[in-house]
């Protein structure tokens, strides 16, 4: 068949009438209709091409070079020409947006996509600081979680497209990229106030008995989202089925781990697919789209400089077949190791010189602790089992604590007041420990020695002035899970480039030791809680890496 083929004749003026006042509909078109759209545009010689492959108004959308490609369309200028007239269509309908985000420039998000960013759930995410308290260290890192969600919906489209070109074979549907963005946009939506902080530190504590990480409220607030705002008829309306798609789009958000002993535990996608569990949350090495856009996004608002060049991870991206595993995995080129570790690196600097900053930590438990004291007045670990509640809990709640007149909020607003007038908890210092035997830190026995153990003048105080944090992966050393993800990164060489191999060159091992960091709450006897942090660590054997101030100042 010649690539050009001969011109239909030309419909009646009546007829492009009607066409043109339908264009709003175009996803409801008919492969008749689509052609009869291309003739309009001037493009009607490749009517019977379009007709060949099946092209209606659901598969319109979703059209790019490649496929064009793939449809025998290889000339530049008239796969441009094409899909000029597609992009037509998003602006007609004005549902089809641009963003101009200051990491990756003007991004171009599916009409399907505004959809949910237009919903009050997803809007939420403006009012939820992407870093938590280091807002209060760093006065550029005012940046949300919603912004995050855009980056992350645009890399984890640019990653599955870029595998769609390169490995034809992989058979990437249109509706597979679509939902790899839909989870990539809908990933954080269940973010608490001050993100990690509510879910790592507040609820634990609120919530004791309560097995629950923010992955979790974001599956149940894509499911309010998709339900409160009508979703389902519109998501299938862009060619997704229900309710296999929807499945497939939170198992990639909170994908399950994978391990070659059991079977494959997801319905979305069979293990011909199991590639595309990577892209937004990868359990296997954690190298994935989320990271790529909060280490330039972070780096950004920072202001600190980022080593990792997700660009590169793109250009290198393949999928794989691992030998004894029915599983595929993106991999990258050999020669691309030390990029991959230097990505742990910047990981690690990130923690160290920001997210777990000497400050931000003292402000996010100050926080906590406020919450912790509010909470029976304001309900606000309960608004995680009701969607509606939870929709309407952001860091709003800061000020409402904090500019509260209500004598049964003054406890909380009492911490928020030190945080606004930077009366903060005490540093005390920073020691190395033996890591424990079990993989529960004993942090309430260390509080009971810590406030037992005192200097000649044998002052108790109470253990629960303590804090102590856990700061190991500042120093470089990475808790278990991160090891067996540096671990489990597959590369592929240019000899053998669907094959994919272990580095054992860069195989960490877990660390023995653990740093803690010990505050002390109060703003009087800090010296005193010095002390006993000294002599701790000297009965202990711990080693003391920094001190939190001279033991012989002044109260």
């Amino acid at each position: 068949m010649s690539k050009r083929q001969t011109q239909t004749p030309t419909a009646s003026t009546q007829t492009k009438k009607t066409r043109t006042m339908d264009l709003w509909k175009y996803r409801e078109w008919t492969v008749d209709q689509t052609c009869q759209y291309l003739e309009e545009q001037g493009l009607g010689e490749w009517q019977a091409i379009f007709r060949e492959n099946n092209i209606s108004g659901v598969t319109l959308q979703y059209l790019t070079e490649q496929h064009l490609k793939d449809m025998d369309i290889r000339q530049i200028g008239d796969s441009l020409k094409i899909l000029d007239s597609i992009r037509k269509l998003w602006q007609i309908t004005g549902q089809g947006k641009v963003f101009n985000d200051p990491i990756h420039g003007h991004i171009e998000l599916h009409p399907l996509l505004i959809k949910i960013i237009d919903t009050p759930q997803f809007q939420r995410l403006r009012n939820i600081k992407q870093l938590g308290g280091a807002y209060f260290v760093y006065p550029g890192a005012s940046h949300n979680r919603f912004e995050h969600s855009l980056g992350v919906a645009y890399l984890a489209g640019e990653l599955v497209d870029a595998l769609s070109r390169r490995q034809p074979e992989l058979q990437i549907s249109p509706s597979d990229i679509l939902c790899v963005q839909f989870a990539g946009l809908c990933h954080d939506l269940g973010h608490g106030p001050f993100s990690h902080l509510f879910d790592g530190k507040f609820i634990p504590k609120a919530r004791p008995g309560v097995n629950w990480k923010h992955e979790d409220a974001t599956v149940k607030m894509l499911d309010h989202l998709v339900e409160r705002n009508n979703l389902r008829e519109a998501m299938e309306q862009y060619g997704l089925e229900l309710p296999r798609d929807l499945d497939f789009i939170k198992e990639m958000i909170h994908p399950k781990a994978l391990t070659k002993e059991t079977p494959w535990p997801h319905k979305g996608r069979g293990q011909e697919k199991s590639f595309l569990y990577e892209i937004v949350s990868n359990s296997t090495n954690g190298i994935d789209v989320d990271k790529f856009d909060y280490f330039a996004r972070d780096s950004h608002h920072l202001g600190i400089q980022n080593n990792f060049d997700h660009r590169r991870f793109l250009k290198f991206a393949r999928v794989c077949e691992v030998d004894g595993e029915k599983q595929k995995h993106i991999c990258s080129r050999d020669k691309e190791e030390w990029n991959l570790i230097d990505m742990f690196n910047t990981r690690t600097g990130l923690h160290r010189r920001a997210y777990q900053h000497t400050v931000t930590k003292i402000i996010e438990i100050m926080i906590s602790d406020a919450f912790l004291k509010a909470d029976q007045f304001m309900k606000l670990s309960t608004a995680i089992d009701d969607m509606e509640a939870y929709t309407k809990l952001t860091e709003n709640v800061f000020e409402q604590i904090l500019n509260s007149s209500s004598d049964d909020l003054r406890p909380a607003r009492e911490i928020l007041e030190r945080i606004v007038s930077r009366k903060l908890y005490v540093f005390l210092g920073e020691c190395k420990v033996e890591m424990p035997s079990t993989s529960d830190i004993p942090y309430s026995k260390w509080k009971e020695e810590l406030a037992a153990t005192g200097p000649a003048d044998n002052n108790k105080l109470d253990p629960e002035d303590f804090v102590i944090v856990d700061n190991t992966i500042a120093h470089g050393v990475q808790d278990k899970k991160s090891m067996e993800c540096i671990n489990n990164i597959y590369y592929y060489s240019k000899h053998d480039p669907d094959k994919a191999i272990k580095s054992t060159q860069h195989e960490v091992q877990i660390p023995q030791h653990k740093f803690i960091r010990v505050y002390w709450k109060r703003t009087d006897k800090r010296r005193i809680a010095l002390r006993h942090f000294v002599q701790w660590c000297e009965r202990n054997d711990y080693l003391i890496i920094e001190h939190g101030f001279n033991p012989e100042e002044n109260e």
